[in-house]
């Protein structure tokens, strides 16, 4: 995916390295989410929340194009990344997906050795050098490295719920992608290792975008700079009712559906 291209007028923006506009996704005859519009500052956690059913995860899968699994998603509008449209005919999906990581809710690891967990996604990806340096550098950045460096050849399966989404992390960042989804990463996590995982997103964002999808408001006023706060009309569409600095959305929201919902009157 060439990111200097641009579709018609679209112009990449030096602060946003994504922007979603009009965004409408539908399966079969549903319209799960309409008109959505996000523009993402680059180097900063934006976390969506909202009720269950709201389009969060959905809208999530949009933006490096997880729906396209889905046999009956249909998407109208764009999701531009470095201003070009990651929908346009002529960009490869494989190539979204490299460039733009995805760290699901429940830990995922291979069955196979962590050392290959880390190695078999870079290899996918053409490199074969510097191998061992590749994972270690990984497991650095997932905070994993001093945990797990003598025991490299043993299954990644064989490691604690919080070490396994750590080894994703480190799965995800190996092949340096520009932005990391998050859907609800540590909501199968107990505190400490859900307070490891807030660390590491901290330490993370100073090299990558991140955008995380939790119904933990208190996580996301601890650890995103922006938040959107997504809404469900009376036929169960999702729409973006607001987004902002997250500090603006906590304390002094402009929509009072926002408000009810972080004060817990609904949701």
């Amino acid at each position: 995916m060439n990111s200097n291209q641009t579709n018609g007028s679209a112009t990449p923006s030096a602060k946003y390295v994504l922007e979603v506009d009009r965004l409408n996704v539908h399966y079969g005859r549903f319209l799960a989410v309409r008109d959505i519009e996000l523009n993402i500052e680059r180097n900063k956690v934006t976390a969506l929340i909202g009720p269950s059913g709201c389009g969060k995860s959905t809208v999530l899968r949009s933006i490096n194009r997880m729906n396209d699994l889905v046999d009956a998603a249909r998407i109208d509008g764009q999701v531009r990344f470095h201003g070009k449209n990651i929908y346009d005919a002529d960009v490869d999906a494989a190539e979204v997906r490299r460039r733009i990581g995805m760290v699901f809710q429940k830990p995922n690891p291979f069955p196979k050795s962590i050392y290959d967990n880390i190695a078999w996604g870079v290899r996918v990806n053409g490199v074969k050098k510097n191998m061992d340096d590749i994972v270690e550098q990984a497991l650095r950045g997932a905070a994993l490295w001093d945990e797990v460096k003598d025991k490299l050849k043993q299954s990644g399966l064989s490691l604690s719920g919080g070490q396994q989404q750590r080894l994703c992390i480190a799965r995800a960042i190996a092949i340096r992608p520009d932005i990391i989804l998050m859907d609800e990463p540590a909501s199968a996590l107990d505190p400490i290792a859900t307070l490891r995982i807030e660390e590491l997103m901290t330490n993370l964002v100073k090299e990558y975008t991140i955008i995380i999808v939790t119904h933990n408001m208190q996580q996301a006023a601890r650890i995103s700079d922006y938040t959107g706060f997504f809404s469900v009309t009376p036929d169960r569409t999702g729409y973006l009712e607001e987004f902002g600095p997250t500090k603006q959305v906590f304390t002094s929201p402009t929509s009072q559906i926002t408000e009810d919902y972080i004060t817990g009157r609904f949701g």
